[in-house]
């Protein structure tokens, strides 16, 4: 017969090891099968790298596969909303973008998710700054180069867009120097590229990571980033305020959230594993070679900063005055 202190201690031993179920019932120790996770963006584009480096670690720290799943579209609401209606058993990971799980409430007149009623927020991992970029081939070295063409050029200019920072960040660009450019809106950063580099377009904002494999092509000029204060990552390349854009410091941060009502040692065990590693000097590394920093933080800390970052998008909206659609 087993005593009432051993079941007690029995039953705190499960829930640090992430057991479900009912006591006196069949129980499953999380995880007992694959892991899904979903990525906002194209496979190979620097959502994908991201996810994938997280999902890999995630994998080997548990021992189980966990599978990758690209749904790319509407700026990452398609890959966001598909999270948040996930059962939360653990089995689907969100290793998700700030710019998607919390710009959408400020860009949309209708979003199929609550950023904070449907998900549990674990852990931060990264900051991500923005560049605004031109093509290679183009005449532009400064941003005062490009914007003296776009003002000659009025509505006739594009620019192009393919995520939620990448648009706040050209519009406070336009707004700050009274631009009529045009936006194109883009599925993918590719596309973006290739129209970059083609002529169809004249600029557009992109995320670090994409930036940093794109640059071994050859084919593009960075000219400044989108924050008050210079990337680390790119040194060399002016900060918004140095170029002029005193509007701007805009950057994006990525962070594992759970859909609502995942269990708390699930919760638990995410946090922890994810907390230690962002410290880690190999994150650090990994993170510096392509273009981002590290961005530890708890469950806590990732649930305060999901606010300040929704009250902030609701900020840029305002200011670069730019209507939901």
């Amino acid at each position: 017969m087993i005593s009432r202190r051993k079941v007690l201690e029995l039953g705190g031993a499960a829930v640090g090891a992430g057991v479900l179920g009912t006591p006196g019932f069949a129980q499953e120790v999380w995880p007992a099968r694959d892991i899904h996770t979903i990525c906002p963006f194209p496979a190979g584009s620097g959502a994908d790298v991201v996810v994938r480096y997280y999902a890999r670690h995630l994998q080997e720290k548990v021992g189980k596969t966990v599978v990758v799943e690209n749904k790319p579209g509407a700026f990452g609401n398609i890959a966001t909303e598909a999270t948040a209606r996930s059962k939360p058993d653990g089995y689907t990971v969100g290793i998700m973008a700030s710019s998607a799980i919390a710009a959408a409430p400020a860009l949309y007149k209708s979003v199929p998710f609550d950023p904070v009623k449907d998900f549990d927020q674990v852990a931060t991992l990264i900051r991500v700054p923005w560049l605004l970029i031109v093509s290679a081939d183009s005449p532009f070295k400064t941003v005062a180069d490009l914007t003296a063409h776009l003002k000659e050029k009025g509505d006739k200019a594009s620019y192009g867009s393919v995520a939620n920072s990448g648009l706040i960040s050209s519009e406070l660009y336009k707004l700050q120097f009274g631009l009529q450019t045009v936006e194109v809106k883009y599925r993918d950063g590719f596309a973006m590229l290739n129209d970059l580099y083609s002529g169809n377009i004249v600029f557009a904002h992109l995320d670090a990571t994409t930036t940093t494999g794109a640059m071994t092509q050859g084919k593009m000029r960075l000219l400044a980033a989108t924050t008050k204060t210079r990337a680390k990552a790119f040194p060399d390349v002016p900060s918004a305020a140095e170029a002029g854009i005193m509007n701007s410091d805009v950057s994006g941060w990525w962070s594992i959230a759970m859909p609502k009502g995942t269990p708390k040692p699930i919760l638990d065990r995410l946090e922890k594993i994810y907390t230690e590693f962002v410290t880690s000097d190999e994150h650090v590394k990994w993170a510096l070679s392509i273009g981002l920093d590290s961005f530890p933080g708890d469950r806590k800390a990732a649930t305060e900063e999901l606010a300040k970052e929704i009250d902030k998008w609701h900020e840029y909206v305002r200011v670069a005055k730019i209507e939901k659609v």
